[in-house]
């Protein structure tokens, strides 16, 4: 598949997921449209599923495809509304990420819903 090819299918798939994002939380922000994998450009997937990472900011709760390549994010906020909005995306039929790790931007980041709601 084309870069561009690659773009624009994922971009219709972060929406969709962005869209649940926005609902959930009041506020939803598109993160990656591509993945890389083996040197070649493919959409992000059209699974969904949630989880909770940290940031400098605070909790940021995420969409990702089943690969852990985030397509879309909460605002940064407190562990409680974390929570909550992570609660809200799972009642919605979004299943948890139970992988440990997930890729956001260029970055990898660990999940952390399974220790801040203890």
């Amino acid at each position: 598949m084309q870069y561009f090819q690659a773009v624009q299918e994922g971009k219709q798939r972060a929406s969709k997921s962005q869209m649940k994002m926005f609902e959930a939380a009041g506020f939803g922000m598109l993160t990656l449209t591509t993945k890389k994998v083996n040197g070649n450009f493919f959409p992000v997937g059209e699974e969904e599923f949630t989880a909770i990472i940290n940031s400098p900011d605070g909790n940021i709760v995420i969409i990702v495809d089943k690969d852990g390549f985030t397509k879309a994010q909460s605002k940064a906020v407190s562990k409680e509304e974390a929570l909550t909005i992570f609660k809200k995306l799972r009642e919605s039929g979004i299943v948890e990420y139970s992988e440990k790790d997930i890729q956001i931007w260029s970055q990898t980041r660990p999940t952390i819903q399974n220790e801040i709601s203890k």
